[in-house]
């Protein structure tokens, strides 16, 4: 079986060893810090902090990089539309001056719209990163457990705990499917096949797939029936343990970011900045 992103059993480190509610509560926090503001002195710390954490997991390096690629790129790819969009788009976030960088005939780079192109990058590699290490840092019974302790209606955290169990099994179908067609003589080689085939080639795995997923729900609603799920009001997850101290601390972090957050945006509503992003120039 394939290494995936998503953790089944916890792991071995600091971060693996935190309660379920505790990693809900610092990734709700540090998402909500993230989406408040486009000031790169705010961001780039966090983006820092971030990739200190997710050295810290040990994770799979091979599936990180492929991860972050692509979703460095697929960012990238959507600068640029907005930049051929508006290639002015940095003006209106910015200072109202135009600072040519580069001229490309109708198109033009200024200072300004690279700078926000920038720390928009930077803004949502940020929050890839926040959302990565929380993902590699917690079990789904452990995300299950933390909604729930934050108040969510424990139908609504299995739902989601379910959902996050089965991609690694639903991933590993795909492979298996891949494999077997494979071997009838179907050609899935990606170096050999264009894009619009290898299209057309997965259509006959995902339509087994779908098939087969459609089984597997059928088959867990009746499993949870037998067992008289959802007679009760409340209920107690295996995998939440007691708080610890670093449990406590890191809690308080949590709220003093929402605090600060709030804090900074309240401001900014009371005393409006000149501009909308800060510059340093």
């Amino acid at each position: 079986m394939k290494q995936f992103v998503i953790n089944v059993t916890p792991g071995p480190t600091f971060l693996h060893h935190l309660t379920g509610k505790t990693k809900v509560m610092l990734f709700g926090a540090f998402i909500f810090y993230t989406l408040m503001s486009f000031d790169v002195r705010l961001l780039l710390p966090l983006f820092i902090l971030s990739l200190i954490a997710l050295f810290s997991l040990k994770p799979s390096w091979k599936v990180v990089i492929a991860l972050f690629t692509f979703i460095f790129f697929m960012n990238l790819i959507n600068l640029v539309l907005f930049w051929l969009v508006d290639p002015d788009v940095g003006q209106y976030y910015t200072t109202e001056t135009r600072t040519i960088l580069y001229s490309f005939g109708n198109f033009f780079l200024s200072r300004e719209t690279f700078w926000y192109l920038l720390i928009r990058q930077l803004k949502l590699m940020t929050s890839f990163m926040v959302s990565l290490t929380f993902i590699l840092a917690i079990t789904p019974s452990e995300f299950a457990a933390g909604l729930y302790g934050l108040g969510l209606p424990y139908k609504v955290c299995t739902v989601v705990s379910l959902a996050f169990r089965y991609i690694p099994d639903i991933a590993n179908d795909y492979e298996n499917i891949k494999i077997s067609l494979q071997a009838r003589g179907l050609e899935m080689d990606k170096r050999k096949l264009n894009l619009f085939k290898r299209l057309k080639d997965n259509l006959f795995i995902l339509l087994p797939l779908i098939i087969s997923s459609f089984d597997r729900i059928g088959n867990i609603a009746n499993a949870l029936d037998l067992r008289a799920y959802g007679l009760l009001k409340k209920r107690t997850y295996y995998a939440e343990h007691e708080p610890t101290r670093a449990d406590h601390f890191f809690r308080f972090i949590a709220i003093a970011v929402l605090l600060f957050s709030f804090a900074w945006i309240g401001s900014r509503m009371i005393w409006p900045p000149v501009t909308q992003m800060w510059t340093p120039f």
